[in-house]
């Protein structure tokens, strides 16, 4: 299906300017917005850097799209079963891994030919996903028990299956270099931090209430969470362990990117749409207006395009210089 080009005019931005102060940066612009349908309920995105193709997963109707953003249109549909929610892409070995929560399992496709590889059984409730492609591992979290499942993307394996501290997990994220995993525990405000050498939970860092997304930039080791019960985006130190601030957003955020080689974040706290982060600064530096409340966020770490999901109109958004 052909997407449409829409031009779109975005809104002013409030930005946090220490001690509550705020001040208005200058207007942020995309050049380029289209919009595919995919149609369903698109909810989790994910994107191949290599191949530009991203996977948009819909748990109403069990399947994965994949989007060619090139044309804009949908290039297959791939039945998985049950009901895919979160999705990640390991870009080295080119695989596709979809989280089946009721089934407690992730379902492994093949990033060229998008055929079944393996079901890997990942304990109950298995949700939120994250892929460390040094060491060719998927770590799945379960928000129902808080256990973190660690699975072996060359035999298609669980590896270990991991007591979280937390009973509550939701959105994770690894930083391969520092041998460390974020989760957010939605039940507790918190952020638990999981060393992946040791294979344990060591360390608990307080956010905004309600966290339910986790994004790391690589290179600082800076990490960003996305607080679905206030309107701020908690800004962690992973060297202290701390939170080391919060940005002010326009409203709840529950999903976010980042952008490693500009440091740039993407978060669907902005008015209708998104909101644009500079990480090195910490402030908030453009809002782009979508008309619509955006779902997952996932960024092409090579072309730097931002796909937005709209579980509503069963869309996807390409936003392009933004």
């Amino acid at each position: 299906m052909r997407g449409r080009q829409i031009r779109r005019r975005t809104l002013f931005a409030l930005v946090t300017a220490g001690a509550g102060a705020l001040v208005l940066p200058g207007v942020a612009r995309a050049e380029n917005v289209r919009s595919i349908d995919v149609g369903g309920a698109p909810t989790g995105i994910a994107v191949n850097p290599v191949t530009g193709l991203g996977y948009v997963t819909d748990p109403q109707a069990g399947t994965v799209s994949v989007v060619d953003p090139q044309s804009a249109t949908v290039g297959a549909v791939v039945r998985v079963g049950g009901e895919p929610g979160d999705v990640v892409v390991d870009s080295v070995a080119n695989r596709v891994y979809v989280a089946n929560p009721p089934a407690g399992t992730v379902v492994v496709l093949d990033g060229r030919t998008h055929d079944l590889v393996s079901v890997i059984g990942a304990g109950a409730g298995a949700a939120t996903l994250a892929v460390d492609e040094q060491a060719n591992r998927v770590y799945a979290a379960s928000g129902g028990t808080g256990m973190l499942a660690v699975l072996d993307g060359v035999s298609c394996t669980l590896a270990a299956l991991v007591p979280g501290p937390k009973s509550s997990l939701g959105g994770i994220a690894v930083d391969p270099g520092r041998k460390l995993a974020y989760c957010a525990s939605t039940g507790t405000d918190s952020v638990e931090v999981f060393d992946i050498e040791a294979g344990k939970f060591v360390a608990s860092v307080q956010v905004g209430a309600k966290p339910t997304a986790v994004a790391v930039h690589v290179a600082s080791g800076t990490v960003y969470v996305a607080n679905s019960g206030i309107h701020h985006m908690s800004i962690v130190d992973s060297s202290t362990r701390t939170e080391r601030k919060t940005v002010l957003l326009r409203s709840e955020s529950s999903a976010l990117a980042v952008h490693q080689g500009t440091n740039t974040v993407y978060t669907n706290g902005g008015s209708n749409g998104l909101s644009r982060i500079d990480g090195a600064t910490g402030t908030l530096s453009g809002d782009l207006s979508l008309g619509v409340n955006p779902g997952d966020i996932a960024v092409d770490q090579r072309t730097h395009t931002v796909f937005v999901t709209d579980p509503l109109h069963g869309r996807v958004s390409l936003v392009r210089d933004f």
